[in-house]
């Protein structure tokens, strides 16, 4: 029979929880992406004037880049004080920073006002928002897998997925929309602060929602049993997390370099090829993108509903060879310049990556003890994004230009997917774990003497 931690919440309840966590990692992503569109429209004319086009476009790059820098120590101090205080508590301030960073933005004098301290505010406003989606993400998917039971934990836990795609779709929406009903002038002047401004409103919604839901009962269990015990390795997640789960650590980010490389190749890169190897508008590449998000939208969770009946491994791995497989044929429909042969390039792709990021957030919170799950979970995720998200569009353009083909940039997604089946092949299977009862590894010691000590040992060691 389930203990009350890890029986499942009636079906209202997490329902709002799911709901929750979705527009919070909506309003983040949202809030994230926003960021990288302006610095490819305005930001480069508004904060570098003094700069020619192109190297302006590159400064208002290396500024979206800072983010990516500051969500790995996001997922530390995140990681360390969630393991510590609450899913919640840490959930709320994470949309507080990124929201008012966003809301800031928007209000932010621009270099003809305030000179070179326009540039500095936006870098350090940057560095805020990459800061609390580094945090944002672990809190998110936890909140919910804990809350639920094995059974559909990596269907629920999916939800919280879609906000990457919700988010983009959002922030390219509005922008769309601002171009067309507004003049250049008009939009390089004052349009392009509406949708950061638009950000303060729905961090309201979404703080108002995040309110309303319950702590982890899990996490709050855990809390509890850690009160009575002081144990050190509970004080300082972080320290467990690399003293007990540093396998599950390297897992993860070997998990993710498939799947974000492969990501933003797809849907950031794409925006470059499309246009100089295709002759395809940025227009028209960027529909292309926003067809194949909406598709990524509906089948996170339909892959996330197929890891609970077969596994997270098989999923997982089902996306990495396919993204593998289809690269090839991914830039060879892109060389057409056929709009029709660009949607299904992206939208094949986008359903395929799905299959690698819905199953991710269950996978990723079933590998890790309740009380250093969040520093694991985000520690693994967004230290591998610096290294994979990060530079893979700069990557791929400098393989563009040296080589003029797409050989080596299909190459180089392969590598990825080379290394995420070898660490996704040696993980153990997660989907029937009670995220109660995942205990660390123990170290290495003398053996114990009698099997009513072993069993003692044993139940010690699920405490955690």
């Amino acid at each position: 029979m389930s203990s009350p931690a890890t029986a499942p919440p009636a079906p209202n309840n997490l329902r709002r929880i799911v709901a929750a966590s979705l527009i919070g990692t909506t309003i983040e992503w949202y809030d994230f992406f926003l960021y990288g569109s302006a610095a490819a429209l305005v930001f480069n004319k508004l904060f570098f004037p003094d700069s020619d086009p192109l190297v302006g476009t590159l400064l208002s790059f290396l500024t979206y880049a800072v983010g990516f820098a500051a969500r790995p120590l996001g997922a530390l101090v995140f990681g360390h004080y969630g393991d510590r205080l609450g899913r919640k508590k840490l959930l709320v301030l994470s949309l507080l920073l990124m929201g008012g960073a966003t809301f800031a933005i928007g209000l932010l004098p621009t270099h003809a006002s305030i000179g070179a301290a326009a540039p500095v505010l936006l870098t350090v406003l940057r560095l805020v928002q990459g800061f609390a989606l580094g945090g944002e993400w672990g809190g998110a998917v936890l909140l919910v897998s804990e809350h639920g039971d094995a059974k559909r934990r990596g269907f629920w836990a999916s939800w919280p997925q879609t906000g990457a795609p919700a988010g983009q779709l959002l922030a390219t929406g509005v922008l769309s929309l601002l171009t067309a009903v507004l003049s250049d002038a008009a939009f390089g002047s004052w349009g392009w602060r509406i949708p950061f401004l638009l950000s303060g409103v729905l961090v309201i919604v979404g703080l108002w929602i995040r309110l309303s839901v319950d702590e982890s009962p899990v996490f709050r269990e855990a809390l509890a049993r850690a009160e009575s015990r002081k144990e050190d390795d509970e004080r300082l997640p972080l320290v467990a997390v690399l003293r007990h789960h540093w396998r599950d650590v390297l897992v993860a980010m070997g998990a993710r370099m498939a799947e974000n490389i492969s990501y933003y190749v797809i849907t950031a890169f794409i925006l470059v090829y499309a246009t100089v190897s295709a002759g395809v508008s940025k227009q028209t590449a960027l529909n292309a993108v926003l067809i194949g998000s909406a598709v990524h939208f509906a089948v996170i969770p339909a892959w996330g509903a197929l890891s609970d009946r077969i596994g997270r491994r098989p999923v997982y791995l089902l996306g990495a060879v396919g993204i593998g497989l289809w690269m090839f044929p991914f830039f060879s429909l892109v060389d057409t310049g056929s709009f029709g042969s660009l949607v299904l390039a992206v939208t094949v792709g986008l359903v395929l990556h799905g299959a690698m990021y819905a199953p991710q957030a269950a996978f990723f919170s079933e590998m890790f003890a309740t009380r250093m799950r969040y520093s694991g979970a985000s520690i693994g995720a967004q230290f591998a994004s610096v290294a994979a998200g990060a530079p893979a569009p700069l990557i791929a353009t400098a393989l563009l230009a040296d080589y003029g083909s797409s050989t080596p940039i299909a190459l180089y997604v392969i590598a990825a997917v080379l290394i995420t089946v070898v660490a996704v092949g040696v993980a153990q299977e997660t989907r029937h774990r009670d995220l109660s009862d995942v205990a660390p590894v123990p170290e290495a010691g003398p053996a114990p003497e009698t099997e009513a000590e072993a069993e003692a040992e044993a139940a010690d060691a699920r405490t955690v």
